[in-house]
């Protein structure tokens, strides 16, 4: 086979050394390459970028399979382009490749799926950003990123508002990213371990490749500014079986899935940059190719031939059992110029580079060969990486290398590879639990250290909800909250409503995923005052299980707090139970209230509904947060995690999608004029039983089954359940979420406001209750 690699740094000559290796690979290419690559492959001078180039080249070549190193020729869409001309081509697709060139686009996919990740905003516009900035909590500081490509300079994590609001400026209206940087992503900054997790995938199946960590500051002890990576090493000893598995139930598959259902599939390495927080692993941000320096300590684990996995994953055909790692640690260190990651020179001649000792590994990254002579070309020069049958081996073996080589000012770091378990908060408190005996209450059942950690874990989440209204801390015993804005109303009306999410919490158990059921919760509780014609001002939490899993609980609220942000109100406060006893091990209960206010003229009772008036319906996102005992039983005997033709999706993500808010299409018709004269939420009771309560005497709707589309889930369901249509009608959404009642000369005027509104029914004389018109 010929193969072309693209790309010219450490990555790419990792990538060669291993391709190298496989007995079915006769040339290899390298389009531009270093001096490195030139020694086992030959190098092409056509840049990276230069897509009809690389193209041309190929196909002239006769290449077999090309990879692709860097990012860009991905978001140039160079696999599509290969595609089409029938070449072989491991990596995404432009569409599927937005993951990386976008991250407002990667945060709003991820939001839509309920996968872990910052609490975020994303901005187009300097004067709307700096005021979210000025109005944010900033604890413990914030993170700004250019949402395009800025070849891994655009994240700066900021310690405080001057910080933040100078690189606010640097990106959007000095154009240091250019236009990577016109939009921006502005987010929590995280606590804890990162960790770097490469996935080869076929669009379907994932595989994760060994776990890996590597060290961003340019100094020791993680000081100095950020790079592209002074070292890293594999595997993290903190990092197990079990937390890997959990990384690709949660965050992984739910990604290749959601692609695939997108029409997107996910071909080639997705690189997951995480953080691994007190309540879980979350997503930093997600890379659409192999990690650098991540690959110069992943590749040489990997026992497997990497030419056969990449065909594989172009294919197909992908499957657990063809990745297949060596044992022991390996460890790379980076040996950069002087200067970097700043300004530095270029062409200082290097030594030592020969009689290297047995399993030690140089990868150039900016290197070239002059007059016979290799010399620097770039900031971070080589990686020298070593495998070991421990990291404490790997690391050693490394360093010993690394003192045999010579350039000037040559800078590394002296402390790869050490342990960073455990941050000062996190050791103090292991060894207070260690020296402390359980007291009778804990022995009871009742660990009043768990709850107090899960409100430490959750503080900066709920505080982040918080506005000017807001008069109490979190932690307070009542919750404080100015209702100023009632002046402005002739008779002010307070609304309020109470519920829960019923079994769903037992899908979530069943997944084992949190971070979406705390959406379901506020987004109900909202819709159900919001028939009122209420504008939400904050909502109560109640949590409770029969033991406290700080991190478990701190994800379920942290995601009430981000339901609570995105519509603009506070949680205000809460309850957190545990109550051995009460609830079986292993089940949650979760519950909330929500307040609200509306002027006694505004309330919207249906009491103006009339004969001949028109019904709209706002589709649903799926069950939301009704039917689950039954919809549990119809399909217990199918596989939840697994992708279901019908629904191109698992059956797990399906179920778990977040109950919608529909507030942004509320206001949308009352912006519009709109005379909504009825708003019907469609929960418990289903179609048939909930439309009645807002009917006056002697009115009916007639609906019109096929005016909307139906979701996948519910034929399932309905399928494996044998479950009647009456049924189902009286216990589930059937893809209606609200119904609007308006008068009918106003039907366009409201279709125009809210694009997915849809005309599914009318109000008719004569019918008690609701009817389907066959």
């Amino acid at each position: 086979m010929k193969v072309l690699v693209i790309g010219g740094g450490g990555r790419e000559h990792a990538l060669v050394w291993k391709l190298n290796q496989s007995g079915r690979v006769a040339q290899i290419f390298v389009a531009p390459g270093n001096a490195g690559t030139a020694v086992s492959a030959q190098n092409i001078p056509i840049k990276a970028d230069d897509i009809d180039e690389l193209l041309n080249f190929a196909q002239e070549k006769q290449i077999d399979l090309t990879v692709v190193g860097p990012e860009v020729p991905l978001a140039l869409g160079i696999v599509d382009a290969f595609q089409a001309a029938g070449l072989a081509i491991f990596g995404p697709t432009q569409a599927a490749a937005q993951l990386e060139a976008s991250k407002a686009f990667a945060k709003r996919f991820m939001h839509e799926l309920g996968i872990p990740m910052a609490v975020s905003q994303t901005f187009t516009n300097y004067e709307t950003a700096i005021g979210a900035l000025r109005e944010a909590p900033l604890p413990d500081g914030i993170v700004v990123k250019a949402s395009g490509l800025a070849a891994g300079k655009g994240v700066v994590v900021c310690d405080d508002l001057a910080q933040a609001e100078a690189t606010l400026k640097e990106m959007m209206l000095d154009g240091t990213f250019g236009e990577a940087g016109a939009e921006v992503v502005i987010e929590e900054r995280m606590h804890g371990q990162e960790l770097s997790l490469l996935v080869l995938t076929d669009g379907k199946t994932a595989v994760p490749l060994t776990p890996a960590r590597d060290h961003k500051r340019a100094y020791d002890h993680d000081q100095g500014p950020n790079t592209g990576g002074m070292g890293a090493f594999a595997p993290p000893p903190d990092v197990d079986a079990a937390l890997i598995a959990h990384i690709m139930q949660t965050i992984v598959q739910p990604t290749i899935d959601g692609m695939a259902a997108r029409g997107t599939p996910y071909v080639g390495v997705l690189y997951a940059g995480l953080m691994l927080t007190a309540a879980g692993p979350k997503v930093i941000e997600f890379n659409c190719r192999f990690g650098d320096p991540e690959t110069q300590v992943v590749l040489p684990l990997l026992e497997s031939d990497l030419i056969e996995v990449m065909l594989a994953c172009v294919n197909g055909r992908l499957t657990t059992d063809m990745v297949k790692f060596h044992p022991g640690a390996c460890a790379a260190v980076v040996m950069a110029a002087p200067g970097y990651p700043g300004s530095y020179p270029k062409g200082l001649p290097i030594s030592g580079l020969a009689d290297l000792p047995e399993g030690v590994m140089v990868f150039h990254a900016g290197t070239v060969q002059k007059d016979g002579q290799i010399v620097t070309s770039g900031g971070r020069v080589l990686a020298v990486a070593a495998r070991g049958d421990d990291l404490a081996t790997a690391v050693s073996k490394a360093y010993a290398s690394v003192s045999q080589i010579h350039f000037e000012g040559a800078h590394f770091r002296k402390d790869i590879g050490r342990d960073r378990r455990l941050e000062i908060g996190d050791s103090a408190q292991s060894l207070i639990s260690n020296l402390q005996s359980p007291s009778a209450y804990a022995a009871a059942g009742v660990d009043l250290d768990a709850g107090n950690r899960a409100t430490k874990l959750m503080k900066t989440a709920v505080h982040s909800t918080f506005g000017p209204e807001v008069l109490s801390g979190v932690g307070s015993f009542g919750g404080l909250f100015d209702i100023g804005a009632a002046k402005e109303m002739g008779q002010p009306v307070l609304v309020a409503s109470t519920d829960g999410v019923g079994t769903k919490t037992m899908v979530a158990a069943a997944m084992n995923r949190w971070n979406t059921i705390g959406h379901d919760i506020v987004n109900h509780c909202i819709n159900d005052i919001l028939v009122q014609g209420a504008k939400p001002l904050f909502f109560l939490d109640y949590v409770a299980s029969a033991r406290l899993d700080p991190e478990q609980i701190a994800t379920v609220v942290s995601s009430i707090a981000a339901a609570c942000r995105e519509a603009g109100i506070a949680l205000l406060g809460g309850e957190t139970a545990e109550m051995p006893g009460v609830y079986q091990q292993g089940e949650l209960d979760l519950v909330g209230t929500v307040v609200g206010l509306v002027d006694r003229e505004q309330i919207i009772d249906g009491s103006r509904i009339e004969a001949g008036d028109l019904i709209l319906g706002l589709p649903s996102s799926g069950l939301h947060t009704n039917g689950f005992t039954l919809a549990r039983r119809a399909l217990t005997n199918l596989d939840w995690t697994a992708v279901h033709p019908q629904l191109n999706n698992t059956i797990g993500n399906t179920l778990l999608t977040p109950h919608r808010s529909y507030l942004p299409e509320v206001q949308a018709l009352r912006a519009a004029n709109i005379d909504i004269r009825g708003l019907a939420h469609i929960t418990g009771g289903g179609l048939i039983d909930n439309p009645p309560r807002i009917f006056p005497d002697e009115l009916g709707a007639r609906l019109l089954p096929g005016s909307w589309s139906v979701p996948s889930i519910f034929n399932l369901i309905q399928q494996q359940g044998n479950i009647s249509h009456d049924e189902m009608a009286h216990v589930f959404n059937l893809g209606l979420g609200m119904l609007v009642v308006v008068p009918r000369e106003q039907v366009g005027l409201a279709i125009t406001a809210v694009p997915e509104a849809v005309l599914v029914g009318e109000i008719v004389t004569g019918i008690d209750g609701v009817i389907f018109e066959k």
